[in-house]
C-alpha cells in the first residue's frame, strides 16, 4: 500500500491491487473505540452523518486542493457545483462553492480549469456526499491564461465588440468569398468542396498560419490582404478543430478587434463545439466547422432551382387566379354600367339639363338684377340735393303758418287765463273791501288793528278808507261782549 500526501490534515493509502479498498485516515484523529464489555452503541443515520461531518470539517479546515474543474454549473440560487479531478490519478470529489463566496474568485470556474480551491471538506446530511465546500480559488497552470482571457473578454464587451447590434447580415449569394485558414490544411479543402458542390463562387485564400506562435499576426495580415481586394463581399476565418490550447491564436486582442473592424461581415468557423474564441464573438457570424460556413454562404443551386420552379409554378397559378378574378370584376362592372355609348348619351344629356338650368338662372339672376338697380336709381334720384332741398322749403312753409296760428292760439289761451286770474285777484285785493265802504285801522306803528284791546283810550290810529286815509283818537274801547254802544 502506498501513502501520498494530499493536503494539510490528510493522508491517503492507496492499495497495490484494483481489488483492494482505497481508505484514508484524518491525522491526529480516530474514531471511538469500545472495549469488550460495553455494548455497541446504535446511531441513528443522522447521528452517523453529523458525526462524520465533524471529523472531517476537523481534520481539513482551511485545506488546499489541487485539480481540474469538471461538470462546472451555475444555479439559479446563486450557488456553485462542479467536480475537482485529479490530473494524475482516476479520483475526484464533488465541491460546492456558494453565493457568499467572493464573486471574483467564482468567474474563475470553468470546465478545464486548473484550479487550487481552499476550503473543507463536509458531509452533505440530506444525502450522506462527501463535498468540498469552497471559500476561494486561485488559478494554476492554465486556470491562470483562462483567467486572463477573462479579463480581455470581459474589457471587449464592455467597448461593444461583441455588442450584437454592431454584427453585420451575410450577403445573400456573394460571388466571391475570402478565406484565411492554412493552405495545406482541411479546412479550405472542405470550404473549395462544399461551395463548388452547392454553387459557383470565386474562392478567394489569404494563407495564414492558424496555429503555434506568430499565427495571430499571419492571420491578421491575411485579412489586410483580403482588404484590399474590393470585390471580396464576405470572409471565412478559421480552421479544422483542435484543441484549447492550439485556437490561443484566434483569442489574440489584436486579432479579435481587426475581425470586428473589418469592412465585410466575417463567418469565424474554428471548428470546435466545446470552446468559444473571442474571434467567435466579434464575427458576425459563427459557424461550427468550415463546411457549416460555406454552407451558410452558398445557397445550394439544386435546391434553388426547386425553389426557383415552384415559385414560378406558383407564380403563374397566382397570376392565372388574378386574371380570372379580375376577369370577374370586369364582366360584373361591364354589366352593372352597360354600353360606354349610352352611358356617354346620358351623361352628355344630364350635361345638356345642366346647361339649360344654368342659362335659365342666369335669366333670372340678371332680370332681378336690373330690376334691383332699377329700384336703387329711383331712390337715388329722390334723394337728389336739389329735391331735399325743394321738399325742405315747402315743409318750412307750412311749419311758419301753423307756428303763426298755433302763436295766435297760445295767446288767446294765456290772454284769457289772465284776465281770469287779475277777476279773482281783484275780489280778493283789499282794495276792493275797502270800496265796498269796510275801512282799517291802523296803529301808529302800522300795525292793523284786528281787536279792540289793541289799543288805549286816548292812542292815535290812522283809519284807511277806500280814498284817503283819516287821522282819529281812541275815546272809548268797546268790549265785544256789550256790542258797539250804538244803542247808548
Amino acid at each position: 500500500m502506498q501513502r501520498r500526501e494530499s493536503g494539510p490534515g490528510l493522508s491517503f493509502h492507496e492499495a497495490g491491487g484494483s481489488d483492494e479498498m482505497a481508505a484514508y485516515q484524518p491525522r491526529g484523529s480516530s474514531f471511538p473505540t469500545r472495549s469488550a464489555e460495553e455494548e455497541p452503541e446504535v446511531l441513528s443515520v443522522a447521528a452517523l452523518d453529523q458525526r462524520l461531518r465533524r471529523v472531517v470539517e476537523t481534520a481539513t479546515q482551511d485545506v488546499r486542493v489541487l485539480g481540474e474543474v469538471g461538470g462546472f454549473r451555475l444555479h439559479s440560487s446563486g450557488h456553485a457545483y462542479f467536480t475537482l479531478k485529479d490530473e494524475r490519478e482516476d479520483a475526484l470529489i464533488n465541491c460546492v462553492m456558494y453565493k457568499t463566496a467572493a464573486p471574483r474568485a467564482r468567474k474563475l470556474l470553468a470546465d478545464g480549469a486548473r484550479v487550487v480551491l481552499t476550503g473543507r471538506a463536509t458531509v452533505y446530511a440530506p444525502r450522506g456526499h462527501l463535498q468540498f465546500s469552497v471559500s476561494d480559488v486561485r488559478p494554476a497552470g492554465r486556470g491562470a491564461l483562462l483567467e486572463a482571457l477573462e479579463r480581455l473578454k470581459q474589457k471587449l464587451a464592455g467597448e461593444g465588440v461583441f455588442a450584437p447590434e454592431r454584427k453585420r447580415a451575410l450577403p445573400a449569394d456573394p460571388a466571391v468569398i475570402g478565406v484565411v485558414t492554412s493552405g495545406n490544411g482541411a479546412a479550405i479543402h472542405d470550404i473549395v468542396t462544399v461551395s463548388f458542390r452547392r454553387g459557383a463562387p470565386r474562392i478567394l485564400l489569404a494563407r495564414a498560419t492558424v496555429q503555434g506562435p506568430g499565427a495571430a499576426q499571419s492571420m491578421a495580415r491575411a485579412l489586410d490582404q483580403l482588404a484590399r481586394v474590393p470585390d471580396v463581399e464576405v470572409v471565412i476565418l478559421g480552421r479544422g478543430g483542435g484543441s484549447a490550447e492550439d485556437l490561443s491564436a484566434f483569442n489574440d486582442e489584436a486579432l479579435v478587434r481587426k475581425v470586428a473592424s473589418f469592412p465585410v461581415p466575417v463567418v469565424s468557423a474554428v471548428g470546435h463545439e466545446v470552446d468559444v474564441t473571442l474571434t467567435d464573438l466579434a464575427a458576425d457570424a459563427r459557424a461550427a466547422t468550415p463546411s457549416q460556413a460555406a454552407e451558410m454562404l452558398v445557397a445550394d443551386r439544386v435546391e434553388r432551382r426547386k425553389q426557383l420552379r415552384h415559385l414560378v409554378t406558383r407564380m403563374w397559378r397566382a397570376t392565372r387566379q388574378a386574371i380570372e378574378r379580375r376577369r370577374v370584376v370586369v364582366d360584373r362592372l361591364t354589366r352593372s354600367i352597360g354600353s360606354p355609348g349610352d352611358l356617354l348619351a346620358e351623361r352628355q344629356q344630364r350635361l345638356d339639363e345642366a346647361t339649360m338650368r344654368l342659362e335659365r338662372a342666369m335669366e333670372r339672376s340678371t332680370s332681378r338684377r336690373k330690376e334691383e338697380l332699377g329700384q336703387i336709381e329711383r331712390r337715388l334720384a329722390a334723394r337728389h340735393p336739389r329735391a331735399v332741398i325743394a321738399g325742405a322749403r315747402a315743409a318750412t312753409g307750412t311749419l311758419e303758418v301753423r307756428l303763426v296760428a298755433a302763436e295766435r292760439r297760445r295767446v288767446e289761451r294765456l290772454r284769457t287765463t289772465l284776465g281770469r286770474h287779475a277777476a279773482r285777484l281783484d275780489a280778493l285785493s283789499p282794495l276792493g273791501v275797502l270800496a265796498r265802504g269796510y275801512a282799517i285801522a291802523t296803529t301808529t306803528s302800522g300795525q292793523a288793528v284786528r281787536a279792540a284791546k289793541e289799543v288805549a283810550v286816548g292812542e292815535s290810529i290812522t283809519v284807511r278808507v277806500h280814498e284817503g286815509a283819516l287821522r282819529a283818537e281812541v275815546t272809548a274801547v268797546i268790549d265785544p261782549a256789550e256790542g258797539d254802544g250804538s244803542d247808548g
